[in-house]
């Protein structure tokens, strides 16, 4: 796999960090003892989130609402009474395709195995009527069929990206691609990378060319940098590494990559311990992805990872992460420019880990959002401004 860096110029640095950020706490539809929140773009602009509640009785239920002007919609249901693999890395996801068409991806877990992962999809004309579940992938075996990402790959299909792990999390773990028309049926399923870490989800934006997709690359070696693949004129590029970490590490350490794109532009952010470091960093591209630049620390603290990226308006990036703190952890974020310049650091929010979950920021228009885990009350969401 090549490396591959260049540099932007140092005149587009200029970002507005004369005054540091703030978020407005914002409250949303969901019901105390949420989880697993996630955003998506309705095809009009506005903010989509979605989340998974607790219901009586003991179930729980995937919902979602959007975010109209000043105000949000109702929630409404996408599924409720399944077994819902209520893990922060393997948060349900929501896509909007030129139509209004919506599609939503969530995994279940197995009844008979502790490995065993699911992934389905429905999809809704009106937003209120779902289509049955249906499963998204060929293989039926117990076996890990997860951490999903999906994306409009057409104007009537989404593209979902996934990891499955037919000879266990120690065999080879592919990296697959599916694709569902507007209905939640498949049209296609194809393998993209026959070795990848086991654990990490992936993530994939539309760039002016086509589909970008990243995720946590494997080698013979456990050497476990972050990877991409472009579709461009209905051709996979070859897998690149995004920039040789070369973190070394006998495990999965469950923290991956976070796409953002936009026309030409895309940032990237990761989590890596390459040389007893750990840190989140952030690439640009100004070229759909075939370049990025050298790679921007962004936390100051000891870091967890778990990021998460949004584009800001001038072409920069709004970045957060956990830092892990003497009795508890903190969300963060940070803005940086174009450039590469960081700005001031922001902390969203403090507290155990398991609880914030793994934060989620979006661009929804000219409105930045973010989402994360609340001990007490559930999910939480701010704009940040």
């Amino acid at each position: 796999m090549k490396i591959f860096f260049i540099l932007l110029p140092v005149t587009l640095a200029v970002c507005s960090f004369a005054q540091a950020l703030k978020p407005v706490a914002v409250p949303n539809p969901s019901v105390a003892g949420s989880i697993q929140p996630n955003w998506a773009v309705a095809a009009d602009g506005n903010a989509l989130l979605s989340w998974v509640e607790p219901t009586k009785g003991g179930g729980y239920t995937l919902r979602y609402a959007a975010r109209k002007g000043a105000a949000w919609s109702e929630a409404r249901t996408i599924a409720t009474g399944r077994p819902f693999w209520r893990h922060p890395a393997e948060v349900p996801g929501l896509v909007s395709l030129s139509d209004g068409t919506l599609l939503a991806q969530w995994v279940e877990k197995g009844k008979d195995s502790s490995e065993e992962e699911t992934i389905y999809v429905s999809s809704s004309a009106d937003g209120i009527k779902w289509t049955t579940p249906v499963i998204a992938h060929h293989d039926r075996s117990p076996v890990q069929h997860g951490l999903v990402s999906i994306a409009a790959s057409g104007p009537k299909e989404a593209s979902l990206f996934w990891l499955q792990a037919l000879k266990g999390e120690d065999g080879p773990v592919s990296l697959m691609r599916t694709v569902v028309g507007a209905d939640g049926k498949e049209i296609k399923e194809e393998e993209l990378d026959k070795d990848t870490c086991s654990c990490c989800p992936t993530s994939v934006v539309n760039t002016s060319k086509g589909l970008l997709v990243a995720y946590r690359d494997h080698t013979p070696k456990d050497i476990r940098d972050i990877a991409v693949l472009r579709l461009e004129s209905g051709k996979w590029s070859a897998s690149k590494i995004l920039y040789a970490d070369k973190w070394e590490i006998n495990a999965c350490p469950v923290n991956a990559a976070s796409a953002a794109a936009k026309d030409n532009r895309v940032a990237i952010a990761w989590y890596t311990e390459a040389n007893d470091t750990p840190r989140v960093q952030v690439v640009f591209s100004s070229d759909a992805g075939t370049t990025f630049s050298k790679p921007t620390k962004v936390n100051l603290g000891d870091t967890l990872g778990y990021a998460s990226t949004a584009l800001s308006s001038d072409g920069g990036a709004f970045v957060s992460w956990i830092e892990e703190g003497a009795n508890s952890a903190s969300a963060q974020v940070r803005l940086v420019s174009p450039a590469g310049v960081a700005g001031p650091v922001l902390k969203i929010a403090e507290g155990p880990r398991t609880s914030l979950g793994y934060p989620k920021i979006v661009r929804a228009g000219n409105d930045t959002w973010i989402a994360w885990g609340d001990a007490k009350s559930g999910v939480k969401t701010a704009q940040l401004k």
